[in-house]
Protein backbone atom coordinates (compact mmCIF):
# COMPACT_ATOMS: atom_id res chain seq x y z
CA UNK A 1 0.00 0.00 0.00
CA UNK A 2 3.03 2.44 1.13
CA UNK A 3 4.80 1.33 -2.33
CA UNK A 4 1.23 2.43 -4.41
CA UNK A 5 1.03 6.33 -2.29
CA UNK A 6 4.49 6.67 -2.79
CA UNK A 7 4.16 5.54 -6.60
CA UNK A 8 1.44 7.98 -6.96
CA UNK A 9 3.03 10.94 -4.77
CA UNK A 10 5.92 10.47 -7.10
CA UNK A 11 3.85 10.63 -10.54
CA UNK A 12 1.57 13.82 -9.09
CA UNK A 13 4.86 15.43 -8.22
CA UNK A 14 6.42 15.27 -11.69
CA UNK A 15 3.17 15.94 -13.21
CA UNK A 16 2.93 19.62 -11.62
CA UNK A 17 6.57 19.82 -12.70
CA UNK A 18 5.54 19.19 -15.97
CA UNK A 19 2.28 21.56 -15.48
CA UNK A 20 4.33 23.86 -14.03
CA UNK A 21 7.23 24.03 -16.82
CA UNK A 22 4.32 24.24 -19.82
CA UNK A 23 3.13 27.03 -18.00
CA UNK A 24 5.36 29.21 -18.03
CA UNK A 25 5.06 32.14 -20.44
CA UNK A 26 7.53 35.38 -21.04
CA UNK A 27 6.38 38.72 -22.12
CA UNK A 28 9.18 41.25 -23.59
CA UNK A 29 9.47 44.25 -22.49
CA UNK A 30 7.64 46.22 -25.36
CA UNK A 31 4.16 43.35 -24.85
CA UNK A 32 1.35 43.27 -22.13
CA UNK A 33 -0.18 40.11 -22.02
CA UNK A 34 -3.96 39.94 -22.02
CA UNK A 35 -5.15 36.98 -19.42
CA UNK A 36 -8.45 34.73 -19.89
CA UNK A 37 -9.52 32.53 -17.64
CA UNK A 38 -12.26 30.31 -18.69
CA UNK A 39 -13.15 32.86 -21.21
CA UNK A 40 -13.39 35.78 -18.96
CA UNK A 41 -11.10 38.69 -18.87
CA UNK A 42 -8.32 37.62 -15.96
CA UNK A 43 -5.99 40.94 -15.79
CA UNK A 44 -2.65 41.98 -17.53
CA UNK A 45 0.49 40.04 -17.38
CA UNK A 46 3.48 42.66 -17.17
CA UNK A 47 6.75 42.47 -19.22
CA UNK A 48 8.74 39.31 -17.44
CA UNK A 49 7.80 35.37 -16.63
CA UNK A 50 4.32 34.88 -15.98
CA UNK A 51 2.05 31.55 -15.24
CA UNK A 52 -0.73 30.43 -17.21
CA UNK A 53 -2.13 26.90 -16.71
CA UNK A 54 -3.33 25.39 -19.85
CA UNK A 55 -6.93 24.34 -20.74
CA UNK A 56 -8.62 26.98 -17.61
CA UNK A 57 -6.37 29.95 -19.06
CA UNK A 58 -5.46 31.66 -22.21
CA UNK A 59 -2.76 34.59 -22.78
CA UNK A 60 -2.73 36.83 -25.96
CA UNK A 61 0.44 39.36 -26.08
CA UNK A 62 -0.41 42.81 -27.54
CA UNK A 63 2.51 44.32 -28.74
CA UNK A 64 2.38 48.04 -27.29
CA UNK A 65 5.21 49.55 -29.42
CA UNK A 66 4.68 52.41 -32.16
CA UNK A 67 3.32 51.43 -35.62
CA UNK A 68 3.11 52.86 -38.69
CA UNK A 69 0.28 51.67 -40.94
CA UNK A 70 0.30 53.24 -44.51
CA UNK A 71 -2.93 53.82 -46.06
CA UNK A 72 -3.38 52.75 -49.25
CA UNK A 73 -4.11 55.48 -52.36
CA UNK A 74 -7.52 56.13 -52.47
CA UNK A 75 -9.79 57.64 -55.06
CA UNK A 76 -11.54 61.29 -53.42
CA UNK A 77 -13.21 64.07 -54.79
CA UNK A 78 -12.51 67.26 -53.42
CA UNK A 79 -15.51 69.92 -52.58
CA UNK A 80 -15.31 71.26 -55.92
CA UNK A 81 -15.38 68.17 -57.63
CA UNK A 82 -11.67 67.23 -58.96
CA UNK A 83 -10.94 63.41 -58.75
CA UNK A 84 -7.85 62.75 -56.87
CA UNK A 85 -5.99 60.04 -55.30
CA UNK A 86 -4.38 60.66 -51.96
CA UNK A 87 -2.46 58.29 -49.52
CA UNK A 88 -1.11 58.89 -45.96
CA UNK A 89 0.69 57.26 -43.41
CA UNK A 90 -0.43 56.83 -39.31
CA UNK A 91 1.08 56.07 -36.34
CA UNK A 92 -0.51 54.19 -33.63
CA UNK A 93 0.24 52.98 -29.96
CA UNK A 94 -1.31 50.76 -27.90
CA UNK A 95 -2.76 52.52 -24.50
CA UNK A 96 -4.95 50.09 -23.31
CA UNK A 97 -3.99 46.37 -24.12
CA UNK A 98 -6.87 44.41 -23.05
CA UNK A 99 -9.46 46.68 -24.72
CA UNK A 100 -7.21 46.86 -28.20
CA UNK A 101 -8.11 42.64 -27.74
CA UNK A 102 -11.82 42.66 -26.09
CA UNK A 103 -13.76 45.71 -28.05
CA UNK A 104 -12.39 45.32 -31.64
CA UNK A 105 -11.22 41.21 -33.64
CA UNK A 106 -8.29 42.68 -35.33
CA UNK A 107 -7.64 46.22 -33.91
CA UNK A 108 -4.99 47.23 -37.21
CA UNK A 109 -7.44 45.99 -39.51
CA UNK A 110 -9.97 48.31 -38.17
CA UNK A 111 -7.25 51.33 -37.59
CA UNK A 112 -6.96 51.16 -41.50
CA UNK A 113 -9.86 50.37 -42.62
CA UNK A 114 -11.13 53.52 -40.60
CA UNK A 115 -8.28 55.83 -41.71
CA UNK A 116 -9.75 55.14 -45.35
CA UNK A 117 -13.08 56.00 -44.90
CA UNK A 118 -12.32 59.09 -42.68
CA UNK A 119 -9.40 60.38 -45.20
CA UNK A 120 -11.95 60.24 -47.95
CA UNK A 121 -14.17 62.08 -46.09
CA UNK A 122 -12.08 64.99 -45.12
CA UNK A 123 -11.08 65.18 -48.51
CA UNK A 124 -14.70 65.83 -49.54
CA UNK A 125 -15.00 68.52 -47.40
CA UNK A 126 -11.98 70.87 -49.04
CA UNK A 127 -11.52 71.73 -52.26
CA UNK A 128 -8.46 70.83 -53.94
CA UNK A 129 -6.67 74.81 -53.29
CA UNK A 130 -7.10 73.79 -49.61
CA UNK A 131 -5.95 70.40 -49.85
CA UNK A 132 -2.44 70.99 -51.60
CA UNK A 133 -1.55 73.89 -49.94
CA UNK A 134 -3.32 73.17 -46.01
CA UNK A 135 -1.91 69.58 -45.44
CA UNK A 136 -1.19 70.11 -42.12
CA UNK A 137 -4.81 71.21 -41.45
CA UNK A 138 -6.60 68.19 -43.43
CA UNK A 139 -3.78 65.83 -41.49
CA UNK A 140 -5.48 67.23 -38.31
CA UNK A 141 -8.96 66.85 -38.86
CA UNK A 142 -8.06 63.38 -39.71
CA UNK A 143 -6.43 62.75 -36.46
CA UNK A 144 -8.86 64.21 -34.85
CA UNK A 145 -11.71 62.25 -36.10
CA UNK A 146 -9.59 59.31 -36.20
CA UNK A 147 -9.22 59.62 -32.31
CA UNK A 148 -12.89 59.38 -31.23
CA UNK A 149 -13.01 56.20 -32.74
CA UNK A 150 -10.08 54.44 -31.98
CA UNK A 151 -10.24 55.45 -28.47
CA UNK A 152 -12.60 53.19 -27.44
CA UNK A 153 -10.33 50.52 -29.09
CA UNK A 154 -7.39 51.52 -27.06
CA UNK A 155 -5.33 53.19 -29.22
CA UNK A 156 -4.19 56.33 -29.28
CA UNK A 157 -3.46 58.09 -32.71
CA UNK A 158 0.22 59.86 -32.41
CA UNK A 159 0.14 61.60 -35.84
CA UNK A 160 -1.01 61.28 -39.72
CA UNK A 161 0.48 62.36 -42.63
CA UNK A 162 -0.45 62.94 -45.90
CA UNK A 163 2.64 61.02 -47.87
CA UNK A 164 0.94 62.02 -51.41
CA UNK A 165 -2.11 63.76 -53.69
CA UNK A 166 -1.88 62.29 -57.04
CA UNK A 167 -4.35 64.10 -59.45
CA UNK A 168 -5.31 63.97 -63.57
CA UNK A 169 -2.74 64.69 -66.29
CA UNK A 170 -4.90 67.32 -67.40
CA UNK A 171 -5.55 68.85 -64.00
CA UNK A 172 -1.77 68.87 -63.66
CA UNK A 173 -1.10 70.95 -66.90
CA UNK A 174 -4.58 73.66 -65.33
CA UNK A 175 -2.91 73.74 -62.38
CA UNK A 176 0.84 74.55 -64.31
CA UNK A 177 -1.29 76.85 -66.92
CA UNK A 178 -2.75 79.00 -63.50
CA UNK A 179 0.43 78.85 -62.11
CA UNK A 180 2.71 80.49 -65.28
CA UNK A 181 -0.55 82.66 -65.66
CA UNK A 182 -0.45 84.45 -62.55
CA UNK A 183 3.78 84.57 -62.53
CA UNK A 184 2.99 86.66 -65.68
CA UNK A 185 0.15 88.78 -64.17
CA UNK A 186 2.97 89.11 -61.20
CA UNK A 187 5.49 90.67 -63.48
CA UNK A 188 3.33 92.69 -65.37
CA UNK A 189 2.32 94.47 -61.99
CA UNK A 190 6.04 95.09 -60.91
CA UNK A 191 6.89 95.94 -64.46
CA UNK A 192 4.04 98.79 -63.90
CA UNK A 193 4.98 99.44 -60.67
CA UNK A 194 8.95 99.65 -61.67
CA UNK A 195 7.62 102.16 -64.28
CA UNK A 196 5.65 104.45 -62.36
CA UNK A 197 8.69 104.40 -59.92
CA UNK A 198 10.86 105.79 -62.64
CA UNK A 199 8.44 108.36 -64.20
CA UNK A 200 8.08 109.78 -61.02
CA UNK A 201 11.74 109.93 -60.35
CA UNK A 202 12.24 111.32 -64.18
CA UNK A 203 9.86 114.35 -63.19
CA UNK A 204 11.55 114.73 -60.00
CA UNK A 205 14.79 115.02 -61.78
CA UNK A 206 13.05 117.38 -64.85
CA UNK A 207 11.90 120.07 -62.21
CA UNK A 208 15.47 119.91 -60.51
CA UNK A 209 17.02 120.69 -63.35
CA UNK A 210 14.24 123.79 -64.96
CA UNK A 211 15.25 125.79 -61.89
CA UNK A 212 18.94 124.83 -62.30
CA UNK A 213 20.94 126.22 -65.54
CA UNK A 214 24.23 125.00 -64.13
CA UNK A 215 22.49 121.45 -63.41
CA UNK A 216 21.08 121.16 -66.93
CA UNK A 217 24.54 122.12 -68.57
CA UNK A 218 26.59 119.51 -66.19
CA UNK A 219 23.23 116.85 -67.07
CA UNK A 220 24.65 118.25 -71.17
CA UNK A 221 28.27 117.61 -70.79
CA UNK A 222 27.59 114.45 -68.88
CA UNK A 223 25.48 112.99 -71.95
CA UNK A 224 28.14 113.91 -74.24
CA UNK A 225 30.98 112.23 -72.05
CA UNK A 226 28.45 108.83 -72.64
CA UNK A 227 28.26 109.70 -76.50
CA UNK A 228 31.59 110.25 -77.21
CA UNK A 229 32.47 106.70 -75.38
CA UNK A 230 30.51 105.20 -78.21
CA UNK A 231 31.92 103.76 -81.02
CA UNK A 232 30.35 105.73 -83.27
CA UNK A 233 30.57 108.31 -86.43
CA UNK A 234 28.12 110.99 -85.21
CA UNK A 235 29.05 114.01 -84.71
CA UNK A 236 26.94 116.31 -82.13
CA UNK A 237 27.57 119.96 -82.03
CA UNK A 238 26.28 121.44 -78.97
CA UNK A 239 24.56 124.74 -79.18
CA UNK A 240 23.70 126.99 -75.92
CA UNK A 241 20.11 127.66 -74.48
CA UNK A 242 20.83 130.98 -74.84
CA UNK A 243 21.75 130.86 -78.24
CA UNK A 244 18.53 129.67 -79.54
CA UNK A 245 16.46 132.02 -76.87
CA UNK A 246 18.57 134.74 -78.75
CA UNK A 247 17.45 133.46 -82.18
CA UNK A 248 13.62 132.93 -80.60
CA UNK A 249 13.90 136.58 -79.47
CA UNK A 250 15.31 138.16 -82.81
CA UNK A 251 12.69 136.28 -84.95
CA UNK A 252 9.81 137.37 -82.50
CA UNK A 253 11.01 140.75 -83.10
CA UNK A 254 11.26 140.50 -86.67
Amino acid sequence: MSFIFGSFATLFFWAVVVLLFTSVRQIQQYQRGVKFTLGKFGGLADPGLTLVFPVIQTMVKVDVRTKAVEVPYQDAITKDNVSCKINAVTYYRVVDAARSVIAVENVWAASSQLAQTTMRNVCGELTLDELLSERDQASARIKELLEKHTAEWGIEVLSVELKDISLPEEMKRMIAKQAEAERERRAVIITSEGEIVAAENLRKAADLLSVNPVAMHLRTLNALVNVADNDSNTVVFVTPIEILRAFEKFSDKS
